[in-house]
């Protein structure tokens, strides 16, 4: 494993961890104030990279069952802007700051995400509660859907980003990190 990509997923836990105790707001994503998953790792990316790749669109909190037949939302927007962790589900042991994906029943598309700890554990948001550290349990891991981490930073590069990292800009990523032009170059993924 890279240097940088175990920094990257170190920066992501610690990141996760300063949201510890964050009330459940459904579509909230305010440090100490409220947040729902997504609005947790919509915060992680920010303390990340300075920006959000793209702003979610309104979701009800049964959205995953009115998916529309064949599509995978939360997948899918991992896929655009996280790198995808190859191989099997049941033997993967999650990094820390890896983030997962989660389908509470088989026939839907995943609904759930949260950062691992590395260590068997994951944060997260749930509703009724605080953002907590809690046990990657069989239960969690029969529900995993997927694997995916952040992608590196260029080298020597954190801080703020104003970025345009939307889908559809083309094969790059244009992005300006404490004031210089940085190409990121094609996603990870597509590489």
């Amino acid at each position: 494993m890279s240097a940088m990509r175990r920094d990257i997923g170190v920066a992501a836990l610690g990141e996760a961890r300063l949201w510890l105790g964050t009330p459940y707001r459904h579509q909230a994503s305010l440090r100490g104030v409220g947040c729902d998953c997504l609005g947790l790792l919509r915060g992680v990316w920010r303390g990340l990279y300075g920006v959000e790749p793209e702003v979610p669109p309104p979701y009800s909190g049964t959205w995953a069952e009115s998916a529309a037949p064949g599509t995978d939302p939360l997948t899918e927007a991992a896929a655009r802007h996280l790198v995808p962790v190859p191989g099997s589900l049941a033997d993967l042991a999650p990094r820390a700051g890896d983030v997962l994906l989660f389908a509470f029943r088989r026939h839907l598309p995943s609904r759930h995400c949260a950062i691992a700890t590395g260590d068997g554990a994951m944060i997260h948001a749930h509703d009724g509660a605080v953002v907590a550290e809690v046990a990657l349990t069989g239960w969690w891991r029969r529900h995993m859907t997927g694997v995916f981490r952040f992608p590196d930073v260029p080298s020597g590069r954190r801080g703020v980003a104003e970025s345009d990292l939307r889908p559809g800009r083309g094969a790059h990523r244009d992005c300006r990190v404490d004031g210089e032009q940085v190409d990121l170059g094609a996603p990870p993924w597509r590489r």
